[in-house]
């Protein structure tokens, strides 16, 4: 059976516990990550013939790494490299969740937006189109109401699809001047064969651009606090 690593990544209370526990149902593990106090959430979902094995990444609204639970979630997603990142956002508060969005896609994860809360969204007097935000972000977008079980199989189809035609990562595009600072880091990162092998380097380029100090330390260009 052919398996497929999923992460699942999300702001605090958009429903993903509930999409991971539905999914995973008693087939997965609890436990804590190495060396934290933090909750870490592993399990299994057959699915058209392939086993997902998806891990609940600790809930977070950014990637910049203030908090443990954010150095988790991005480290996991750098290093172990998931075949596809289903990030779940919350419909009826779209603005700030994007914020999470937009750095998962300088990331390069192959992405799915989950839209969930789509039924509040809609009780608000919110008009999402879907398509349009699918096609503005250039990534797949999945309506989902978790506390029904509404849209979870049509996300599992979808998780499949994306790795079968092999779709390739998510990415966000700047403006010129700011496209010609991160290809001139890059290109310097590149001419390090661990550097270029260990990150994606357009990512660490966007970080070194921000003044990211895990992104300085990762390079020893900053000693580890």
């Amino acid at each position: 059976m052919k398996r497929i690593r999923v992460a699942l990544a999300g702001n605090p209370n958009v429903g993903k516990s509930v999409i991971f526990n539905f999914l995973t149902g008693g087939r997965q593990h609890v436990g804590n990550w190495p060396g934290k106090t933090i909750e870490k959430k592993e399990g299994i979902c057959y699915h058209r013939g392939y086993e997902l094995y998806i891990m609940d990444l600790p809930g977070i609204y950014s990637l910049t790494t203030f908090s443990p639970e954010e150095l988790i979630a991005r480290d996991y997603i750098l290093n172990e490299k998931p075949d596809v990142v289903v990030n779940i956002v919350d419909a009826s508060n779209l603005r700030r969740n994007l914020y999470l969005t937009i750095q998962l896609m300088e990331l390069g994860a192959r992405l799915i937006i989950a839209l969930n809360k789509s039924d509040l969204a809609e009780s608000l007097g919110y008009e999402i189109d879907e398509k349009r935000l699918e096609k503005n972000l250039g990534v797949p977008v999945v309506p989902t109401v978790a506390t029904r079980r509404i849209g979870l199989q049509e996300l599992c189809d979808k998780i499949i699809e994306v790795v079968e035609r092999g779709a390739p990562p998510s990415s966000i595009t700047y403006p010129e001047i700011v496209e010609a600072e991160i290809e001139r880091i890059r290109n310097v990162l590149e001419k390090d064969p661990m550097i270029r092998e260990s990150y994606n380097t357009r990512w660490l380029a966007i970080k070194l651009l921000e003044g990211d100090e895990d992104a300085l330390r990762k390079l020893g260009l900053i000693r580890g606090g």
